[in-house]
């Protein structure tokens, strides 16, 4: 019993000082970074991974980039090899192979102790602009190309640099995002090297334990659901090309060591751009399954192992080149967590200690509601956010108000610092009026109001607007969100995938969805 308890110890303090690391990554990043969308919003994820390229700590940043990462990493270790050496660095967006929508940018470095390799430091960054047919580059489009620049697995130096940098509207700004990212990775790497020097021999057997601990956790927290096979489905409002009601179908499979997530029956793919690659699946699924544990265990490859994820290729789950993808990542990701929690909510059945076990949870607003602005002439700028809503409550608790749920966890753009940046006004920024703290009432959404004050362009990426979050159990509903031009004192309603031009003195009028009441 000394023994095990010692062991625990041990792999507790190992972890926690990976987990620095990476929270010290992201300190770098958005202290260096040069646009609000990283150094405010925080729109980022920075992990450890070891020489094998398993995950074996990430900060506490986007949900989004939990399983999605490694895919960066795998990519990057299988396309360069050899040529990844010493004080190296490596750039991935291609959604295909490693990415998950273009504007995610992730720079990889090895890390080396003396000759050996002993890991890598890698993080991933959403740039407000990766050129493409629109500022921002996340305005519906129907093919990958149209959406911006593909980078393929290649090293970071002077030449790709400068090929990114003639591919974005806002080169100067990206430049500088790019130079934090790199700064992050040689802080993960210089802190990955001091903790091998302390534990040096022991380096690689305390990575395996730490990815057993996380394995074992995750396994006697299924051992709490009712094993069986559980089907949910739902669906996406549109994909901004003609198609509507787009379903996506779960068969979740409960076993004694592993949940499987079948995705058979799901729509094909889609013009639109709310494709969603397996990375990006892979990462909802796992995010889902980590909300039901207790205790959540450390996470990283160890928990993955216990997952599996059946998604058909050619699916909206698992899109084929060359679909358009940039919702995927924002919102079809945050429909595939909804179809998993109904499903583990019914594995649950009310039993284990968490409040998720106990009594499940109803629907949080489901969509990132992604808003693009930008402009040419002689300042270009490009102005990226996603905005927040509703969570959805529980028997025992009221759904957070105005605050971003599930596959996101950035920040608002403060009206500040937006306004400093950019040439837009915020006019209303605030909760909506049904607002309550009453338990079991589902969070309120917000209105954020934005002028334009010289001519640009904004594409709009956003999802309930029709469906709305479904409550809990037969409880009721969230509300549905709203988009608007306002143009002359005359508001038009915008659909919830669209783009346009913005004159000055027009206003755009988002209204963000409300969680569902339990």
């Amino acid at each position: 019993m000394t023994r095990d308890i010692a062991q625990s110890a041990e792999i507790s303090v190992f972890h926690h000082a990976l987990v620095g690391a990476a929270e010290e990554m992201g300190e770098v990043l958005k202290r260096s970074a040069f646009s609000p969308n990283i150094k405010e919003r925080q729109d980022y994820s920075c992990a450890l991974f070891d020489a094998k390229g398993r995950l074996l700590a990430q900060a506490a940043h986007l949900p989004v980039h939990l399983g999605s990462m490694p895919a960066s990493v795998s990519a990057v270790v299988r396309s360069l090899g050899n040529r990844l050496t010493r004080g190296s660095f490596a750039v991935v967006n291609d959604p295909y192979d490693g990415g998950t929508h273009l504007p995610d940018i992730t720079i990889v470095a090895p890390v080396f102790a003396g000759k050996r390799c002993i890991g890598f430091a890698a993080n991933r960054a959403h740039h407000a602009d990766i050129g493409g047919g629109a500022p921002g580059s996340m305005s519906p489009q129907t093919d990958l190309i149209a959406e911006g620049l593909v980078i393929p697995p290649m090293l970071l130096e002077e030449t790709a640099l400068s090929l990114i940098l003639a591919n974005t509207r806002t080169s100067q700004e990206r430049a500088g995002d790019i130079g934090a990212q790199r700064a992050a990775c040689e802080r993960g790497a210089a802190r990955m090297v001091a903790i091998f020097g302390r534990e040096l021999r022991e380096f690689a057997g305390r990575c395996d334990a730490l990815l057993e601990h996380s394995r074992s956790l995750m396994r006697h927290s299924f051992a709490k659901l009712k094993r069986g096979v559980y089907r949910t489905e739902d669906v996406m409002d549109d994909d901004g090309a003609g198609a509507t009601d787009i379903p996506i179908k779960l068969k979740l499979t409960v076993a004694r060591n592993r949940l499987t997530f079948d995705f058979t029956g799901s729509a094909p793919q889609v013009r639109g751009g709310i494709n969603a690659v397996l990375a990006v699946t892979q990462s909802a699924c796992y995010y889902a399954a980590l909300c039901f544990c207790d205790p959540v265990p450390p996470v990283n490859a160890g928990c993955f192992e216990c997952v599996q994820v059946i998604a058909p290729e050619g699916s909206i789950v698992n899109a084929r080149r060359p679909a358009a993808v940039a919702g995927g990542n924002v919102e079809t990701s945050q429909r595939i967590v909804d179809v998993c929690l109904s499903a583990l909510s019914q594995a649950a059945g009310g039993r284990g200690p968490s409040t998720l076990l106990r009594t499940g949870c109803a629907q949080s607003q489901g969509t990132m509601n992604n808003v693009t602005i930008g402009g040419g002439g002689d300042k270009p700028f490009t102005y990226y956010e996603t905005i927040a809503g509703g969570c959805g409550a529980t028997r025992e608790h009221a759904g957070a108000s105005a605050t971003h749920s599930h596959m996101t966890n950035t920040l608002n753009t403060p009206i500040e610092a937006l306004e400093h940046a950019y040439p837009l006004r915020v006019e209303e920024y605030g909760m909506r009026a049904e607002e309550s703290s009453r338990v079991g009432h589902g969070g309120a959404g917000v209105i954020r109001r934005i002028r334009a004050l010289v001519p640009c362009e904004f594409g709009l990426l956003t999802e309930r607007r029709k469906h709305a979050p479904r409550g809990y159990n037969g409880a009721s509903d969230g509300a549905v969100g709203e988009n608007a031009l306002i143009r002359g004192g005359k508001k038009q309603r915008l659909p919830p995938k669209c783009s346009g031009r913005l004159e000055a003195g027009d206003a755009l009028e988002i209204i963000t969805p409300s969680g569902g009441s339990a």
